[in-house]
């Protein structure tokens, strides 16, 4: 075993022996959205992704300031809100990052739904930040697969400076709804089987940068063969392209969906390199 995965191996030791976090749970709107109706936190149902949009909150005892909102993959079907979000809370608060994890309703047809969940966490976060130990300048969005478009779709649409991400972390992420390189189901599930050319656009979020996108880290498996990788490398492209700082992170081989699974034999590197990115960059 060599020097760093020594490091890597007693990094995530430290994470498994960590004491407890401090944990706040929190339903993103007063009423249900959907229907007016009144939404009592114990109503939501860890299987039911169509309703009850709520965060998690992970505070470090230790906190530097920063925090970072998770969104889950799930091809907009479903949320894998386990190893692509309540996984990673430890790791992140041993850096004194406060970790939140979105359960965002999926959009059944109406592709404004996860945005709107998305903003409106942003939103809770910078209103809690001085409880919270969060610095309402420097919280990010986070997202894994479906969960890293609506991260970027975030951080391309976003409707005011209130909810504007400060940096953008993005695992394999989809990107585009072109449908020659776009994730399928993703598209589907989001804007429809047949939708029209300007919706397909405006969800192409590597069309949609500008100078005010912010800064970005993306990570993705050289073979990925649910995601193809050309959605990364054009968001980094057309992030360079608007000067705004980006680092493109791309490993040969690991597929698809790895999140904060031990499975990934590169998940030391990526944890090493997130989390100087993390404290160098934010």
């Amino acid at each position: 075993m060599n020097f760093r995965k020594i490091l890597c191996a007693v990094a995530l030791a430290a994470t498994l022996s960590a004491p407890a976090q401090k944990k706040v749970e929190m339903l993103l709107w007063d009423k249900n959205p959907a229907d007016t109706s009144s939404v009592k936190l114990d109503a939501i149902r860890a299987n039911d992704f169509t309703r009850d949009p709520a965060i998690t909150v992970y505070l470090p005892q230790k906190p530097n300031g920063k925090a970072v909102i998770m969104c889950p993959g799930g091809g907009y079907g479903w949320l894998a809100i386990g190893h692509e979000g309540h996984d990673m809370a430890q790791w992140f608060n041993n850096q004194g990052i406060a970790y939140v994890v979105l359960k965002y309703r999926l959009p059944q047809g109406n592709h404004q739904i996860p945005l709107g969940d998305a903003e409106q966490a942003m939103r809770l976060v910078r209103k809690n930040a001085a409880e919270w130990g969060i610095d309402p300048t420097k919280v990010g969005i986070m997202g894994a697969s479906a969960g890293g478009h609506l991260a970027s779709t975030l951080a391309t649409h976003y409707s005011s400076k209130e909810t504007r991400p400060d940096f953008q972390v993005l695992f394999y992420p989809v990107i585009t709804m072109d449908p020659s390189y776009t994730h399928g189901g993703s598209r589907e599930n989001l804007i429809g089987k047949s939708p029209t050319e300007e919706l397909q656009d405006k969800f192409s979020n590597e069309l949609q940068v500008t100078a005010d996108t912010p800064k970005a880290f993306i990570m993705l498996s050289s073979d990925d063969g649910a995601v193809p990788v050309k959605n990364s490398i054009n968001y980094y492209s057309a992030l360079l392209a608007n000067n705004v700082r980006a680092s493109l992170h791309a490993y040969p081989d690991g597929g698809h969906g790895w999140g904060y699974g031990d499975g990934f034999k590169y998940k030391c590197q990526w944890m090493e390199e997130l989390e100087k990115w993390l404290r160098e960059e934010i």
